[in-house]
């Protein structure tokens, strides 16, 4: 059997930056082991497997190359940017996920693709998990936490850059994985992402953490529109804005591999 396979550079315009992320779409599930055994052979940080309810609605399952998981920004962006590959005049697709309900994609005139996601602020921790402050080089000086991750605050964006991390102590954070965040210089904020429990080492660029990460700072800084910096070494800009109890999440996107797989 042969299944049509896209490779998708999500959250920048240049190939080869931002976050790959594999997009597979099939009349019916396939068998969950076999999903996470593409995902684990493609070795992105997401495989996106779609769906269709009917036009242009899709349900959508994530995979990394370890586990299933419940939301993932930059691929939902490569899933919607093959969506619109196929179809020119379409400017809206909308993406089914148990873990966080409709999620709403448009296509902008100037090529943006906006992602409407729901608004998971994190929460202060009542305590610092030691494992954390041991999996850090520098310790933070704030931590919260969200249903997806713990967020290590830093009041500089060169202390961000510069941290260095211990896979083997924040693994033992699971099912969380660790954001640290700062004030930027160009950007508003900046971030890296790191989930050795959940997919691997450290995330390029992560779409879905920006939903916690803009109401953090919208608070800090009083503002509800950002430019914001994913400080990998492919690194990423994340456009964020706060509308309602959603958080919008744009950016743009390109397209690096149009194939087929065989299993």
């Amino acid at each position: 059997m042969t299944i049509e396979m896209h490779v998708v550079d999500a959250f920048t315009d240049e190939l080869f930056k931002g976050n790959a992320a594999a997009v597979v779409m099939t009349d019916e599930w396939l068998d969950d082991d076999l999903m996470l055994s593409i995902a684990a052979e493609n070795n992105l940080s997401e495989t996106a497997f779609l769906k269709p309810v009917q036009n242009y609605h899709y349900q959508i399952r994530w995979f990394s190359p370890l586990t299933e998981i419940d939301f993932c920004g930059h691929a939902t962006m490569a899933s919607a940017f093959v969506v619109f590959l196929k179809n020119d005049e379409l400017t809206e697709v909308t993406f089914s996920a148990p873990a966080v309900g409709e999620l709403t994609v448009t296509r902008q005139a100037d090529g943006m693709i906006n992602m409407s996601f729901p608004n998971r602020k994190p929460q202060a921790v009542a305590e610092i998990p030691e494992v954390l402050v041991k999996g850090l080089s520098k310790k933070p000086s704030a931590v919260l936490r969200s249903q997806q991750a713990y967020f290590a605050i830093y009041d500089d964006e060169a202390s961000v850059r510069e941290l260095e991390y211990d896979s083997e102590q924040l693994k033992l954070l699971a099912p969380y994985d660790v954001v640290v965040s700062a004030p930027g210089r160009e950007f508003d904020f900046v971030s890296r992402y790191f989930w050795p429990a959940n997919g691997g080492e450290e995330d390029p660029v992560t779409g879905s953490i920006h939903a916690g990460l803009a109401p953090y700072w919208a608070e800090q800084m009083n503002k509800s529109e950002f430019k914001a910096y994913q400080a990998s070494k492919r690194g990423g800009v994340v456009y964020c804005r706060l509308v309602g109890d959603r958080v919008h999440v744009s950016g743009k996107a390109v397209l690096y591999l149009q194939g087929q797989i065989s299993i």
